[in-house]
């Protein structure tokens, strides 16, 4: 330090010595800056050149992410039925399971029954009776409609208990069966309304349990699915549950065969949109299942 203090050409030599050291360090610094540019540039080139055949590698990725995660929910003040539901019904689906060789004394049973409400002073009207021929044997499945909502179920509740010819029936109904379940349900607002059916038809009833919270999520995807599967008047009814097992979702549609079936659900997938609500809603679904029904006698929809 006392010879570089004391000697100034060395002290000068020095110096210069560091300022071409530092204009090195600029210049190489600036030759890997041009060359990281011109990577860069070379990069995304190749990045679009990928992308070429797509709508853009940012949207496929945002799409495939979509599809993939369930989207969030904001917190609302309505409650989800009245969100999902418009209207003052309320459904009741009744699920029997019958004793082995308790069918046709059940259904005999039960036509009575269907017989004897009518002539009663209560709002429920059946749309719809069935046995199960693929899923749950030995199974029979009820559609009620109750037109003054749950006011109309108490007071139809009270006439089933304390009339001695509908009461006497639903005791004699008991043998017959192994176990029985029932859920009042409401139906979407975006479903058409239920309609009874003429013809030799078969029902499908595919049943949704859903993960809590996710109810509006999924009323919102099937607004727009339900479009994809009209073309053959196809859709009987939609509904989601009020009572009993929460967080159900019932869809019933209506077929000439299982054939016809077939080519129906096919001849969605061939719509452009059906296989992106397929995505959305999948994650949704915690456990599903389908059963094929066939009408019973008495059922106002065949």
């Amino acid at each position: 330090m006392v010879a570089l203090a004391t000697n100034p050409t060395l002290k000068k030599s020095i110096l210069g010595l560091t300022s071409i050291q530092s204009f090195a360090i600029m210049a190489t610094t600036a030759m890997l800056s041009r060359r990281a540019l011109r990577l860069n540039s070379t990069l995304q080139q190749l990045s679009q050149a990928r992308c070429i055949s797509a709508t853009g590698c940012v949207l496929q990725k945002e799409t495939w992410l979509n599809k993939l995660l369930v989207r969030k929910i904001e917190p609302t003040k309505e409650s989800h039925s009245r969100m999902l539901s418009d209207k003052e019904v309320i459904y009741e689906l009744q699920t029997h399971n019958l004793k082995p060789g308790a069918g046709d004394a059940y259904i005999k049973n039960y036509e009575e029954y269907v017989k004897g409400i009518k002539d009663k002073p209560v709002q429920a009207e059946l749309q719809g009776s069935w046995t199960v021929c693929v899923g749950d044997q030995d199974q029979c499945v009820h559609l009620w409609k109750y037109g003054g909502g749950y006011g109309s179920i108490d007071n139809a509740n009270k006439i089933f208990s304390t009339d001695a010819d509908l009461s006497g029936l639903i005791k004699d109904r008991n043998q017959y069966l192994r176990q029985r379940s029932n859920q009042y349900l409401l139906p979407f607002s975006f479903w058409p309304p239920v309609t009874p059916r003429e013809g030799g038809n078969i029902y499908e009833i595919r049943s949704y349990f859903l993960k809590p919270g996710t109810m509006i999520e999924w009323g919102n995807n099937w607004a727009r699915a339900i479009h994809f599967r009209q073309a053959n008047n196809e859709a009987f009814g939609g509904f989601f549950s009020q009572v009993g097992r929460l967080y159900n979702v019932h869809h019933i549609w209506c077929y000439k065969s299982l054939a016809d079936r077939k080519e129906n659900r096919e001849s969605a997938w061939r719509k452009p949109g059906w296989d992106e609500v397929v995505a959305y809603t999948v994650p949704l679904i915690e456990e599903y299942h389908s059963r094929i029904l066939v009408p019973n006698s008495f059922s106002p929809t065949h």
